[in-house]
């Protein structure tokens, strides 16, 4: 069994409604898998990790994204091997979404609708740490 850690990193990706003003986070349906997430993906080799998140995002969703707080760490096994997933907040500030060969849908879902769309408990809890105030960025999110 390989041991070496998959290196990846993405973003909980944020906007407010245009037509509310509420807060809104984006989550992406991998046809692959068949489950909700936050963008993400693995590292390219020598890749700094947040310019990895938000070029994931952006292959994912289509949108452009000004990066925030990091938020906590999630390490899991994924294919037998360990998995380190780095993320940070990021308010999307240009794009439109196309599908695509790894991501077919994204909704742009309240905090509560979010958290019960994701199918991965360690992804609900990146939603909790994107309200905490020490994760948010200076501007208010």
């Amino acid at each position: 069994m390989n041991d070496t850690v998959v290196q990846a990193a993405g973003c909980v990706l944020w906007r407010r409604s245009p037509v509310s003003g509420d807060l809104e986070i984006c989550v992406v349906h991998r046809p692959k898998y068949d489950d909700w997430s936050h963008p993400k993906g693995k590292l390219k080799r020598g890749e700094d990790a947040l310019a990895g998140a938000l070029r994931e995002v952006a292959e994912e969703t289509g949108y452009a994204a000004e990066p925030g707080g990091e938020l906590p760490t999630v390490h899991y096994a994924a294919g037998g091997r360990p998995k380190r997933v780095r993320y940070w907040a990021a308010e999307a500030v240009s794009g439109h979404f196309t599908p695509n060969s790894e991501v077919d849908r994204i909704l742009w879902l309240s905090p509560a609708a979010a958290r019960s769309r994701l199918t991965q408990p360690r992804d609900r809890d990146l939603v909790d740490a994107l309200g905490r105030p020490s994760d948010r960025r200076e501007r208010q999110v």
